[in-house]
């Protein structure tokens, strides 16, 4: 990221990564992607099947969360996806509650919002901060066109895309970017961060919208282009799993790399680049 504002300071070389919007945007969407993931499955508790089509076809979903009481008192949970069913017990379908006896929820208490069964107060979570991660993406996108940080940080280079085979291996490896490469993002950053952008998080609007009743009554080309509402719950569910899995391999990253540094850049905006950095 050539033109960066650098600075020395305690024998490192520092480099200004992430302006203020930046930062108050990264926090924001952590904010809004964790509402928005418990308050879901809040909503999904509701009726925990997928189906494709613009109908539901209860004898046969694409994906279920079964509970099955035994004739012991005890509870049975089951996934059934992919043709096959698998024991969720404890988990997905059938899980223990503050007073420790069985509960028929396809999520657990302590993966939803509200952690009590409330449809109406998940959906007021969940809609709130949909439009509030709308927004903020809306100023970070804003900010990121017109200063030109879109393009000079996410746009992935002929060089880059050479590289990414490299890329995968090295971060497979734990092996990350020393000295001058350590400066701005590699090909294959780029391409998560522009797919989240760029692909991730519009599907989720798009389909979220589709699955309304107003939305559907006033714009129904929008749930046809996913080939029905139901498939648009399907899609926008998925990608919610895309989304966690991004999250879960972001956060491993930060650790691998160095939580201390990398926090540190997020919440002061300066990468810090240690001499055998800068050397290597």
């Amino acid at each position: 990221m050539a033109g960066l504002p650098e600075r020395r300071r305690a024998g490192a070389l520092e480099v200004y990564r992430h302006p203020w919007v930046v930062r108050i945007a990264h926090v924001l969407n952590a904010a809004c992607l964790l509402v928005l993931l418990t308050s879901g499955l809040q909503i999904f508790n509701a009726h925990p099947a997928l189906y494709w089509g613009e109908t539901s076809h209860f004898e046969s979903p694409v994906a279920a969360i079964r509970s099955d009481l035994n004739a012991d008192g005890t509870m049975t949970g089951r996934l059934q996806a992919l043709g096959g069913s698998f024991d969720t017990t404890g988990v997905l379908g059938a899980s223990r509650g503050a007073d420790g006896s069985w509960e028929a929820r396809a999520m657990p208490a302590w993966l939803t919002l509200p952690p009590y069964a409330d449809l109406g107060a998940g959906r007021a979570w969940h809609f709130a901060f949909a439009w509030l991660l709308v927004a903020n993406g809306a100023v970070y996108l804003t900010h990121g066109m017109l200063s030109g940080r879109l393009r000079a940080q996410l746009l992935p280079t002929r060089e880059d895309l050479g590289g990414l085979g490299r890329s995968i291996v090295e971060h497979l490896r734990l092996r990350f970017p020393h000295g001058e490469a350590a400066r701005h993002y590699n090909g294959l950053q780029k391409l998560a961060y522009l797919g989240v952008i760029a692909g991730a998080l519009p599907i989720m609007l798009a389909s979220g919208l589709a699955m309304s009743p107003t939305v559907h009554a006033a714009a129904p080309w929008l749930g046809d282009m996913f080939g029905g509402r139901q498939s648009a719950r399907t899609v926008h569910f998925l990608t919610m799993l895309a989304l966690v899995g991004f999250v879960v391999v972001h956060l491993a990253m930060v650790l691998a790399a160095g939580p201390v540094r990398e926090l540190r850049a997020i919440i002061t905006g300066w990468y810090r680049i240690e001499k055998k950095q800068e050397s290597a």
